[in-house]
């Protein structure tokens, strides 16, 4: 009889998986994506890892307001500090410096791992959210934060930490290549551009976080700081956004077989002293139309990675979005869903040296330079001779007439010649230099720029890849 009774007993928890609290942190575009996922795909998620994920709140400013996706009414509150103290694992969408940071730390603390998507802090403060995650034994994780859906921050942190990456060249906001794009295939101006995409929903009513490359910069900083195993923040990058690229600069582009693309940069770079240093910074960019990420159009997005042992690399997909930017959450979540259930918390600070960074006179680029002269006899050599005096070396000079260029040789014309001009006085020139250092370029334009026979510098723009 006792036997039976033994027997008839059911199993208890010892097969029943274990349940991680989850707390989401924002119900917005992508906050509303996430919950959706861990509500109508619990079995799922469950199964992949190892864990059943119990979303048990997540945290708004207004309970009340419209959503993107049906749920549970329950499951919101305004009590953002009661659910992070009870959670397991704190998903992060918020945005912005606080309450997010205070959130983020109070998490970490107190042993709960996180996953987050906001670049702004990280760029800001990341040092100081790296090492609580790491003194507290908890996980950190931040796929979403770089490119939206595209895996690159785990296959830095992972797949490449046993080689050795030199260079990051990255089209990582998806606003800027939408216009950009838009230029290059339709001849508008900038303007007209980013009004269009304003109405479509590319860019936002204030835009300028996008279009003066901030956005960017900010994500430039946590790849440099994966890529090179260092600190970078926002404040180490130089940072110039697409606001003057005009028209002409894209006809000109596409005329000598190139495209122009804003381009976050980090590499590394050697002194003349031998030592080893970061240079990172976000600019538009001439890159001929055979390279790779000449060919990501509208609002996509790619990085380009150069590593020693595996070459050249390319991600490329969406970079913005409700969907895709909750599906590189998602990926971070069920990660260090596994890792709590293992028990061994990955390494979340990956600084394990500190790189000075680089300025000006330690990087080497070349120049494409617009100019608006005088038309009258001798201005090519003066102006030839100001690159001279500077060391840097022309590659190509055109003469652009009524929007078409005319290609000259690197020899300036002679002192009697005139320039070619669209207009009766004035001559619109486009000099392309070879590589030299940014610094020797930066006072070539500005001496240029004092020159009585230059009208004005219509643009200065970076190439690479040539």
């Amino acid at each position: 009889m006792t036997e039976t009774s033994e027997a008839a007993k059911p199993q208890v928890a010892a097969d029943a998986p274990r349940v991680l609290k989850v707390a989401l942190l924002g119900g917005g575009t992508v906050g509303s994506q996430v919950a959706r996922i861990l509500v109508d795909h619990a079995e799922a998620l469950a199964a992949r890892a190892g864990a059943r994920l119990a979303l048990e709140g997540i945290a708004v400013r207004n309970i009340g307001a419209p959503r993107d996706v049906e749920l549970p009414r329950e499951l919101y509150t305004t009590d953002a500090e009661g659910l992070v103290a009870s959670a397991d694992l704190v998903i992060e969408l918020m945005g912005g410096i606080e309450p997010a940071r205070t959130h983020i730390l109070a998490a970490l603390r107190h042993g709960a791992s996180v996953v987050t998507g906001n670049k702004a802090l990280l760029a800001q403060d990341g040092a100081t959210l790296f090492d609580e995650a790491d003194a507290n034994d908890a996980e950190l994780n931040f796929e979403a934060a770089v490119a939206g859906a595209i895996p690159i921050i785990r296959p830095i942190r992972e797949s490449l930490s046993g080689d050795r990456i030199t260079r990051v060249l990255g089209i990582v906001n998806g606003t800027t290549n939408f216009i950009l794009d838009a230029m290059d295939t339709t001849g508008a101006q900038f303007a007209d551009v980013l009004a269009e995409a304003q109405r479509l929903g590319y860019a936002e009513a204030d835009p300028t976080a996008d279009v003066e490359g901030l956005d960017a910069a900010a994500k430039a900083a946590i790849l440099a700081s994966l890529a090179f195993h260092t600190r970078v923040s926002l404040d180490d990058v130089r940072c110039e956004g697409i606001t003057k690229v005009s028209a002409a600069d894209i006809a000109a582009a596409q005329d000598a077989g190139l495209t122009i693309k804003l381009l976050a940069i980090a590499e590394l770079v050697r002194g003349e002293s031998g030592s080893e240093g970061v240079s990172v910074r976000v600019h538009p960019t001439l890159l001929p139309r055979t390279h790779p990420l000449a060919a990501v159009r509208g609002a996509y997005n790619a990085v380009f990675i150069e590593a020693e042992n595996a070459g050249s690399l390319m991600f490329y997909g969406a970079g913005a979005g409700g969907a895709p930017t909750a599906s590189a959450i998602m990926g971070d979540v069920v990660t260090t869903a596994r890792r709590i259930v293992a028990g061994s918390p990955g390494r979340t600070g990956t600084a394990t040296r500190f790189l000075p960074m680089v300025g000006p006179e330690g990087i080497t680029t070349s120049y494409s330079i617009g100019l608006e002269v005088s038309d009258q006899p001798g201005v090519l050599s003066r102006v030839a001779s100001v690159f001279a005096e500077h060391g840097v070396s022309i590659e190509t000079m055109r003469q652009e007439i009524d929007g078409a260029g005319a290609e000259a040789g690197v020899a300036p014309l002679a002192d009697g010649a005139r320039a070619s001009t669209s207009t009766a006085s004035r001559a619109q020139l486009r000099f392309v230099t070879h590589r030299a250092s940014e610094a020797a370029l930066a006072a070539t334009v500005a001496d240029i720029k004092n020159l009585d026979v230059v009208e004005s510098v219509t643009s200065v723009l970076r190439v690479e890849g040539v």
